[in-house]
């Protein structure tokens, strides 16, 4: 597995440098060779080697596990974003739809007012109104009085007509009495008649 660095050339440009295990680990490498030429120490060096090899993969898995939280956090970091803007999203909507309906109410009502008539002739239909109330009111009224007063001419009516109905039957009752008084006194002059008639006779 091969590093890569970088080294600064005089001009100050950064140059890639390739590493087989990394800066420290290859300066520990090329010190060490370079110190020691003997065959123990190449022996050593075999089984030093190794050892840095995993010392090296032991490094990289770490950063890589570090690199791999570090994803894992951004991750969720993401995923707690986008579900807060989901939630945000949402109440956005809602009060769009709320919106959306006080607009829709506020239409129908400007609607159902632009059908009304104006208010001036509403007024002037109001006090058409008052006027034919006060004039039926009054008629009423005058009928009410006109009853009353037909209702006292005919209670007099009525009155006339008894006190006149008992006159009549008083007048013939007169009347038959007088005739009977004629009737009795036409009897009574006949029989005087008759009894001189019958006297001169004898």
């Amino acid at each position: 597995m091969l590093a890569k660095g970088r080294k600064t050339t005089g001009r100050g440009e950064a140059v890639p440098v390739n590493y087989a295990f990394g800066p420290h680990e290859d300066d520990i490498i090329i010190k060490h060779r370079l110190l020691t030429r003997t065959t123990t120490t190449r022996e050593l060096s075999t089984f030093e080697i190794p050892l840095l090899k995993s010392k090296a993969v032991i490094d990289a898995n770490t950063r890589e596990k570090e690199n791999f939280n570090e994803l894992k956090e951004e991750i969720n970091r993401q995923i707690s974003q986008a579900q807060a803007d989901i939630e945000d999203l949402k109440k956005q909507l809602e009060e769009s739809k709320i919106e959306r309906q006080h607009k829709e109410e506020c239409e129908a009502i400007r609607k159902l007012i632009a059908l009304q008539q104006p208010r001036s002739e509403t007024q002037k239909i109001i006090t058409d109104l008052e006027k034919e109330i006060a004039a039926l009111e009054a008629e009423n009224t005058a009928g009410s009085r006109l009853l009353e007063l037909r209702k006292k001419q005919f209670a007099l009516l009525l009155q006339v007509v008894d006190e006149l109905q008992n006159t009549i039957e008083e007048e013939q009752k007169n009347l038959i009495e007088e005739m009977r008084m004629a009737e009795e006194q036409k009897s009574g002059l006949e029989d005087a008649i008759g009894g001189s008639e019958a006297m001169a006779i004898d």
